[in-house]
């Protein structure tokens, strides 16, 4: 597949269109919050493919002025506020906009595989090195057909955020109303700590480490001669009901496991075995997005808040174990790890990162790209499952298929919902590639009772 760039651009808010407000003097610099800082200061990219017809190209630059006029913190840039703090300063620079097209049918690329080919679908391979904090690219295929590559920075927002700001472009460039947006000086006031602030769990060794440290939980593990590969695991209805039943085999209370920590326990299952750990006491943590919007209860998350708004939660145990136990005991382990990252945890969390602590101890944050990107022996889970992307539609149509970009990040799991629709879950694993034959084996796999060891 050869991608052409035909025109590259920034484009910039269109203040006081579609009911946008046309900013003031005081809205130029937003400090970024305890919970941008503690994220991964990196850019995330994904994408999105489409039916044909395409929209014309003076639709989707007006949609996307519009959209960046309600959502002006991506016509922003990175900086810092007048203490020297890390900031986005709101100049209205604008957004990178690429119009690119493929000399090939869409129908030829599929089923897409996670390939290094996607990353061309993509403006600058990932924005690398760029200054604008989102970067988008429509790339138009021979048969019609087009795809949608966003690449944005993550201190900015989380999934659900960027997510948010895709689909308001879409709406922008239908016609369509673009829903409230929570102001971005209110940005930082969401999350203010409390008085006296409680810290009631331990943050150090979770979302924060020493400074000058690897990221926590990772090994120094040499790949010798191999390279990591990503493939994509089709799980459908009917496979995820039997491995939900499957976890709940045996035990005396029918417990309440999600699909989703069904999925991500039997994934880390499969890992661990495909690694050759399952004979081993080395310990593997399962490292797994947990989202705040519907878990902060006493001050909760505004609608239209689009800023980032996540934490993890950590389940660990011996690798013998994980892979000798029943999926039962993953499931419960994942389970109880999530459900601790709750309302109070959120809150400590807060109140921990605004207390003074991380600059006076010199903490950095936990998050970041794996050493040597190799996550072994632990496991790296995000859902995209329920985030905005499907409801996007540019007037021609809502995508039939939304997927992360090419990352091989040994260790680094995606899930999202399936493209057919049939309620299925899809899955990126990233594994080297000695491994990955174990893994494709072991993955559709559920062994009960006395064969519970994969």
């Amino acid at each position: 597949m050869k991608i052409t760039v035909q025109s590259s651009k920034a484009v910039k808010p269109a203040h006081g269109s579609g009911g946008a407000p046309c900013p003031t003097a005081t809205d130029n610099v937003v400090p970024l919050t305890v919970f941008d800082k503690v994220n991964f200061d990196q850019r995330i990219s994904g994408v999105n493919f489409f039916h044909p017809p395409a929209p014309p190209h003076g639709a989707l630059e007006l949609g996307l002025a519009k959209a960046l006029a309600a959502h002006r913190v991506w016509a922003g840039r990175l900086g810092v506020d007048a203490n020297g703090d890390r900031a986005i300063v709101l100049n209205d620079a604008g957004a990178r906009f690429v119009e690119a097209t493929a000399d090939v049918a869409l129908a030829s690329l599929l089923p897409l595989e996670p390939t290094p080919e996607l990353l061309g679908l993509h403006p600058g391979r990932g924005g690398r090195g760029a200054e604008e904090l989102m970067l988008v690219q429509v790339t138009r295929f021979a048969c019609g057909s087009f795809a949608v590559g966003t690449t944005a920075h993550h201190l900015v927002a989380d999934g659900h955020g960027v997510g948010s700001f895709v689909v308001a472009w879409g709406n922008a460039t239908r016609g369509a109303a673009i829903d409230p947006v929570v102001p971005p000086r209110d940005r930082a006031s969401i999350f203010a700590p409390r008085c006296p602030p409680r810290v009631e769990f331990e943050h150090r060794g979770a979302e924060f480490k020493p400074g000058g440290d690897q990221q926590l939980g990772t090994r120094n593990v040499d790949p010798g001669d191999d390279e990591p590969v990503v493939h994509r695991v089709r799980f459908d209805r009917e496979f995820l009901a039997e491995l939900r039943s499957t976890a709940s085999a045996g035990a005396a209370l029918r417990p309440s496991f999600s699909t989703l920590q069904c999925v991500a326990a039997h994934l880390w299952r499969c890992v661990t075995k495909a690694r050759g750990l399952g004979g081993g006491e080395v310990t593997t943590t399962l490292r797994i997005a947990v989202d705040g919007r519907r878990r902060m209860h006493r001050q909760r998350v505004p609608e239209g808040y689009t800023g980032n708004v996540v934490l993890w939660a950590r389940p660990a145990t011996t690798a013998g174990e994980l892979v000798s136990m029943p999926l039962r005991h993953a499931a419960a382990l994942v389970s109880r790890a999530v459900a601790s990252v709750d309302d109070r945890y959120f809150r400590s969390f807060i109140d921990f990162a605004s207390s003074g602590a991380v600059e006076a101890e010199g903490l950095a944050p936990a998050a970041g790209p794996a050493k040597n990107k190799v996550h072994s022996p632990d496991v790296e889970v995000y859902s995209l499952v329920g985030l905005p992307f499907p409801d996007l539609d540019f007037g021609t149509g809502r995508p039939f298929l939304h997927t992360v970009s090419y990352l091989p990040e040994e260790g680094l799991v995606f899930l999202e919902s399936s493209p057919s629709g049939d309620g299925g879950i899809d899955a990126l694993v990233c594994l080297f590639r000695r491994a990955m034959n174990v893994f494709k084996t072991c993955c559709y796999t559920l062994p009960t009772g006395a064969d519970a060891r994969l």
